[in-house]
């Protein structure tokens, strides 16, 4: 690790901590993420190498934050992974503040908003089309490159690869506010959709430079969608009711998704409401997405 000055902790990633630093020779930027390793007497664990090279098989997408290498150290006798990504100096949730805070709040403009969604439906659809679930995307987890205006994803440590039959997983992943439904419910398969319904979030977010559903709890994360979506049924969405977590629920009535993100365009309010489907099945997919009219209007080519 003598290759790089560590210049400051960034952050505490879900598997240990994030710094900043710099390659000595080029002078590149990278984030250094350490990893905490149980090591058996093999070596590294085969999850560690099967997670890293799923991460390495990603980052050959533009959209999917580059990991340039791994190092593997020895501290104090005990073996410490580091895996060095590109750096961006921001976060897509920074970027909503900037907007929304500071001596000019000002809307996004439309066609940062539609850009950036398109290249998170992109980076998404790769994603899925490895087989790849991230479960956690949040606006902290997408980085910025404001110069060239592009978005990647991070934090893709949580995507276990996921192979069909779905299996069953431990259902405390995602932060609250982009969590889907059937994840709140206690479903025990899913699948694209719960990232599906996070870009949805997302993307309201973006555009109300304030969160769609920011509960607290995951009861009240199940009531604000409810509430603004409508209590779903089994008509809607088969099944729903056999869920582990579900109770009766008041009956609300479906709002207007227009009335909640006003300044969006008709197709726009369109796409978010596919993504924002009960039915994890009927939740349009990524590589659907950016086929979506929402996105006629964008120069494709750039990306």
């Amino acid at each position: 690790m003598e290759k790089y000055e560590k210049l400051e902790k960034v952050g505490e990633g879900t598997y240990g901590k994030v710094y900043k630093a710099q390659d000595k020779v080029t002078g590149q930027l990278v984030a250094l993420k350490k990893t905490r390793l149980e090591m058996d007497e093999e070596g590294i664990p085969p999850t560690a190498l099967r997670e890293i090279s799923i991460l390495q098989l990603l980052s050959k997408s533009i959209y999917v934050v580059r990991l340039l290498c791994v190092e593997h150290v020895q501290k104090n006798g005990k073996p410490v992974l580091y895996l060095v990504f590109e750096f961006l100096d921001t976060d897509l949730k920074k970027f909503i503040d900037s907007h929304r805070r500071g001596p000019s709040p000002r809307p996004i403009p439309p066609n940062v908003i539609k850009s950036f969604l398109y290249q998170l439906c992109k980076g998404v659809a790769h994603c899925h089309g490895h087989g790849v679930l991230h479960r956690d995307l949040k606006p902290q987890n997408l980085l910025v490159d404001k110069e060239k205006g592009i978005l990647k994803i991070a934090d893709l440590g949580l995507g276990r690869a996921f192979t069909l039959p779905l299996k069953s997983y431990t259902h405390e992943i995602v932060t609250l506010w982009y969590r889907a439904p059937e994840v709140l419910l206690g479903t025990t398969h899913y699948s694209t959709g719960v990232d599906m319904w996070s870009v949805g979030c997302i993307f309201a977010e973006m555009v109300r430079r304030q969160a769609l559903f920011p509960g607290d709890s995951e009861l009240q994360q199940l009531l604000h969608i409810f509430r603004m979506l409508g209590t779903p049924t089994e008509k809607q969405w088969p099944g729903v009711t056999a869920l582990r977590d579900w109770h009766d629920y008041p009956q609300w009535k479906p709002q207007s998704l227009a009335r909640v993100v006003p300044t969006l365009e008709p197709e726009g309010v369109d796409l978010l409401s596919r993504m924002l489907q009960f039915n994890p099945g009927d939740r349009i997919s990524a590589k659907e997405a950016m086929e979506h009219p929402y996105f006629d209007g964008l120069d494709k080519s750039q990306f």
